[in-house]
């Protein structure tokens, strides 16, 4: 059967936690790849298909809300690639326990500013806002959130067109390119994001975006370059939130604590993934250093025993993480990234059998 509370909607649950109050348990959302997601609807009984029926059955208090392009195809598909609305190129990548698409080529690694200016990008015009109100009021229980942890994203974004490696000389040395592809992208998603504001009518309870900031020992950027260029890009985007008197939400993957007080001088009040592994990023910390002016989403690694442990680890792992971040509110319960095929369904199963057991207060 589906979780329901007769206490608090999952919308107030959610805003009563971002505001960094107690509400009846911790908000609880979910994220997968999609060998385990059918793995997990298989152990419930569902249809391939029925991800609000999983979502429901997991307890999840989140909800998106987007309008789908309806423009014309921009890239032709090549064999053993998908390429996106973007011309991002993907493979299918095989593992032991599943595959996933892998981002690849790069067609943009060595593109001047000429070939940047011109590039294809879906026009805003092409998106059908219609349905945004409607999808909102049906969702109207939950906390429904405009954006992902790709809106905004600099680094990630711009890589996946002209790699990793290029896209962080670019910052270094202002490349003139890579930066207008930076900001042609941006620009894109930010009036996209304007309207579907607009027209959800109210319906929307947050923004989320991301940027990934944080290798596992240490800072991806200098704080230089992140005042540069980052800060002002993304505050254009927190400003947009706050005109609609949202709440932000930054996904940032790695150690990336050391930006949290520039994001919090800069309006955001949620930070989401928080790898417990990675340098300055265990939950006691960061709820003892800035537990005082944020909330925090994740802390449940996806590397950690969910994907590696037995259940009574999960179980362990899970309640300890409870325990140190659930006094005095502020706390969602969340994997730090989408759950990988290497988890085992019995744990992902316990694993949320412990938020909904576990999380509750009084």
């Amino acid at each position: 059967r589906d979780r329901t509370s007769p206490v608090m909607t999952s919308k107030e649950r959610v805003l009563t936690t971002f505001a960094r109050r107690e509400a009846d348990r911790v908000p609880i959302n979910y994220s997968a790849n999609a060998d385990i997601d059918a793995r997990l609807k298989a152990h419930f009984g569902l249809a391939p298909g029925d991800h609000a029926g999983l979502l429901g059955r997991l307890g999840v208090d989140f909800r998106g809300v987007g309008a789908p392009y309806t423009g014309p195809q921009l890239f032709e598909q090549i064999e053993g690639r998908h390429i996106d609305l973007w011309g991002i190129h993907r493979r299918w990548v095989e593992h032991p326990t599943g595959g996933y698409w892998d981002y690849c080529d790069f067609p943009l690694r060595e593109a001047d500013v000429d070939t940047v200016a011109t590039w294809p990008m879906p026009d805003p015009d092409h998106y059908d806002y219609s349905q945004v109100a409607a999808h909102c009021r049906a969702q109207g229980e939950f906390a429904v959130h405009v954006g992902d942890p790709g809106l905004a994203c600099i680094i990630n974004t711009a890589g996946f067109l002209r790699g990793m490696e290029q896209a962080l000389v670019d910052l270094l040395v202002d490349d003139e390119a890579g930066l207008l592809l930076v900001d042609r992208m941006l620009d894109q998603q930010y009036e996209v994001t304007r309207r579907v504001l607009a027209a959800a009518e109210g319906g929307v309870d947050f923004m989320w975006i991301g940027e990934d900031l944080g290798t596992q020992i240490g800072p991806l950027i200098s704080h230089d370059i992140f005042t540069k260029h980052v800060r002002p890009r993304h505050q254009r985007f927190i400003d947009l939130a706050q005109e609609y008197g949202l709440p932000v939400m930054i996904h940032t993957c790695g150690s990336s604590s050391w930006a949290y007080d520039d994001y919090a001088e800069m309006g955001v009040g949620v930070v989401d993934t928080l790898q417990p592994e990675a340098r300055d990023m265990a939950p006691a910390y960061l709820k003892e250093r800035y537990g005082d002016r944020l909330a925090f989403h994740g802390c449940i690694s996806t590397a950690g025993p969910v994907a590696t442990g037995t259940v009574d680890e999960t179980i362990a792992d899970c309640e300890a993480t409870l325990a140190t971040m659930m006094p005095g509110g502020g706390y969602c319960f969340a994997p730090t990234h989408a759950l990988q095929d290497n988890s085992p369904t019995e744990n992902v199963v316990a694993m949320y059998e412990t938020a909904w057991r576990a999380g509750r207060y009084g």
